[in-house]
């Protein structure tokens, strides 16, 4: 099947790659800020290294650049967060308070990273980070797929369990 690379068949295309959802969170010239991101992936143990990949025009990539940030997993539960931070209205997000890196409460598991390096993604910018703390509970978690929230259960044999 052959397709022009039209920007929005392209979406529709990529949008059929299911992925999980995560509000990446840091310390803002005026407070804590957050954005929605679908763009995450883990990309390295030694060193722990995490990638988030932001769009050169939204609002907060500016305000990320050289920032220590958070990546906060959204539980299933939390797509009211997911909607917040992605600019819609909603009630106002629960900080952790005393944070060495602003994060939310009560997520499915929350990595705090340092800058590492980032690198010119085209429309976006793709940011690396080493984690330097993280935890985590059990639960099902927030997914999108085909530009829609869904639920991802929670899998009874992990693959921690499988190596």
């Amino acid at each position: 099947m052959t397709t022009t690379l039209a920007p929005r068949s392209l979406r529709s295309c990529l949008g059929r790659f299911a992925t999980g959802v995560v509000v990446v969170t840091f310390d803002g010239p005026d407070g804590p800020r957050g954005i929605t991101v679908n763009s995450f992936t883990s990309v390295s143990t030694e060193p722990p290294l995490v990638l988030v990949s932001v769009a050169r025009r939204a609002r907060s990539h500016d305000a990320l650049a050289g920032r220590p940030f958070c990546v906060n997993v959204l539980g299933a539960e939390q797509e009211p967060i997911a909607r917040q931070f992605a600019g819609a209205a909603g009630d106002p997000a629960v900080w952790v308070e005393g944070a060495a890196i602003p994060h939310l409460a009560g997520m499915l598991a929350h990595l705090e990273c340092r800058p590492w390096r980032n690198y010119d993604g085209g429309d976006h910018t793709l940011f690396l980070g080493e984690v330097v703390d993280f935890d985590y509970r059990d639960g099902a978690a927030l997914g999108f797929h085909t530009s829609a929230f869904t639920s991802i259960a929670e899998s009874q044999l992990g693959i921690e369990d499988l190596i």
